[in-house]
């Protein structure tokens, strides 16, 4: 198993992430950017080791990075995965 703090890099803050953790229904929703080789069991141990708290579900998006152009040079912005775990009720992370 990979050492959790290369697994989990930072947290997802935007709108959208924010309003997923005020959401109580199936418990609180974190979103956090993950390592592109991780699988969902990788996730799920290192925010339980981090964070000493108990996960209910693991979801994971790949994310695609944009095609931008400046002036005549084009670029590309690199891919991430983000990872949306649900936590047991009860449990809570303290991010800030």
């Amino acid at each position: 198993m990979k050492d959790p703090n290369l697994i989990l890099l930072r947290p997802w803050v935007t709108e959208k992430s924010n309003i997923l953790q005020t959401l109580n229904e199936k418990g609180p929703k974190y979103v956090f950017e993950v390592a592109d080789d991780s699988n969902k069991i990788e996730i799920k141990y290192a925010v339980e080791k981090i964070f000493k708290v108990k996960v209910k579900s693991v979801n994971t998006v790949n994310v695609k990075g944009k095609v931008k152009r400046v002036r005549l040079k084009e670029g590309k912005r690199k891919d991430r995965k983000k990872a949306i775990v649900t936590l047991k009720e009860g449990y809570k992370i303290e991010l800030f």
